[in-house]
């Protein structure tokens, strides 16, 4: 399934109100409080560029744009998984 990308104008839209309590630039430990997960999530999830990082020495900066962005994605990706499961199968009728 090809992952949905965010126009600029729903990141934008979505700045202002999502994480509004944390700075442009976060690190893991604020990353893990945004997204509600343990250190070591935090860690597979930039190793993998599911979100996308800076890294300055043993330093992991994250900028808050890209948190938004990875929001978006997984739960539009989720919906998504979802519709398939619930939309129901056609069923084969039975001539009585």
């Amino acid at each position: 399934m090809p992952k949905r990308v965010v126009s600029e104008k729903e990141l934008t839209a979505c700045y202002g109100l999502m994480f509004s309590d944390y700075p442009d630039i976060v690190n893991i430990r604020q990353l893990q409080a945004m997204l509600g997960i343990s250190r070591h999530a935090a860690y597979d999830l930039l190793g993998e560029g599911e979100i996308g990082c800076i890294k300055l020495g043993n330093a992991y900066k994250i900028p808050k744009v890209n948190v938004i962005r990875y929001v978006l994605e997984a739960s539009a990706a989720q919906a998504e998984r979802a519709s398939h499961v619930a939309s129901p199968i056609p069923s084969q009728g039975v001539p009585s």
